[in-house]
């Protein structure tokens, strides 16, 4: 067992308290400028950006750009000229992928079943979505987003393609304007995030921590979920593979959450202390009427129209929990 600096503790304490109580504006174009200097060089340390977009959030005219930072598509250490390079390459190897599945898709199509079955999914998956806004203006281009996510699917050998996926590259492609910084941004957000939204990668690795973390920080409510069916936590698997989207009112949140986590602050993994306070959402009800693990699922999946920034705030504060404990190693390594 580990006790963890108690630094870390007062800075989660800080950022929930920052988050909802003493909340500043949201990083605007004229601040986010601001951390650069003439030649487009860091005139901040990406720490200090990275809490500020935790404890305060981004304003939407700054996402596109600062979501290139975090996703690891820009360095941090680039100058604008350098940045053009950069984006310039993004785009010819992009092209470069398209016209090596343009040569090859025939060969898939009668070599590989995998690939068929794939394409309809993929189809059938974003027909289900909505492509207008309320007024009837068209806003999503489902050809650009079935080509996207076919050649992330050929690409992306450790990924592949999941059910959830369509929902998640459409709000890149809300994000950005050209195909390539959609499926380049959709690539590295899955990397800096350890892939930790892949069902055959990360996504049992996450129900296994969110049950040790509840054993650790609540016995109780563990020996109850236990009682009550040993795979109750392992039904939550859509959270993760979602990352949550189900449970947020807006696309906004979705983004304000995903920007979190992309920060790696207050920690690496956060989406499991989420995931854990939105448990605690449902515990009080579920000890007091003995819910079964079907009930207690039903309650999860009734957590909808939630804000994010009360979330993240609750996540902080059980990150700092931990901190007044001695964690196990398993937890610790996770985490930090």
């Amino acid at each position: 067992m580990t006790t963890l600096s108690p630094e870390n503790s007062l800075s989660a304490r800080r950022s929930a308290s920052f988050i909802l109580e003493k909340r500043k504006p949201p990083i605007d174009k004229t601040e986010w400028d601001s951390f650069f200097d003439e030649n487009g060089h860091l005139a901040k340390s990406r720490d200090f950006i990275c809490i500020n977009i935790l404890e305060r959030g981004l304003h939407p005219y700054v996402r596109t750009e600062a979501w290139k930072f975090l996703t690891g598509y820009y360095s941090w250490q680039s100058s604008q000229d350098e940045r053009l390079i950069v984006d310039s390459k993004r785009r010819k190897n992009y092209e470069g992928l398209c016209h090596m599945y343009k040569k090859i898709q025939p060969l898939l199509e009668n070599m590989h079943r995998n690939f068929t079955e794939t394409r309809n999914n993929i189809a059938y998956d974003i027909q289900k979505l909505y492509d207008k806004d309320p007024m009837g203006n068209v806003v999503i281009n489902k050809k650009k987003l079935e080509k996207i996510l076919l050649l992330s699917y050929v690409c992306n050998t450790q990924a592949e393609y999941q059910h959830g996926f369509h929902e998640m590259v459409l709000l890149f492609q809300l994000m950005v304007e050209h195909d390539h910084e959609i499926f380049w941004l959709f690539q590295f957000f899955l990397q800096k995030t350890e892939h930790s939204c892949v069902i055959n990668i990360g996504v049992s690795k996450n129900l296994d921590m969110l049950n040790r973390l509840i054993s650790f920080l609540d016995p109780l409510f563990a020996e109850h979920l236990k009682g009550k069916g040993a795979g109750t936590v392992q039904s939550l698997f859509p959270w993760f593979c979602f990352y949550f989207q189900s449970a947020f009112k807006s696309f906004e949140d979705v983004w304000r959450l995903w920007e979190v986590l992309l920060t790696g602050k207050p920690c690496r993994n956060f989406q499991v202390l989420v995931a854990y306070s939105l448990l605690q959402m449902v515990r009080q009800q579920a000890l007091l009427e003995s819910m079964s693990g079907d009930a207690i699922l039903l309650a999860c999946n009734r957590l909808i129209d939630l804000d994010a920034d009360q979330l993240i705030s609750d996540a902080c504060v059980v990150y700092a929990e931990l901190f007044q404990k001695e964690v196990p190693q398993a937890l610790k390594d996770f985490f930090l």
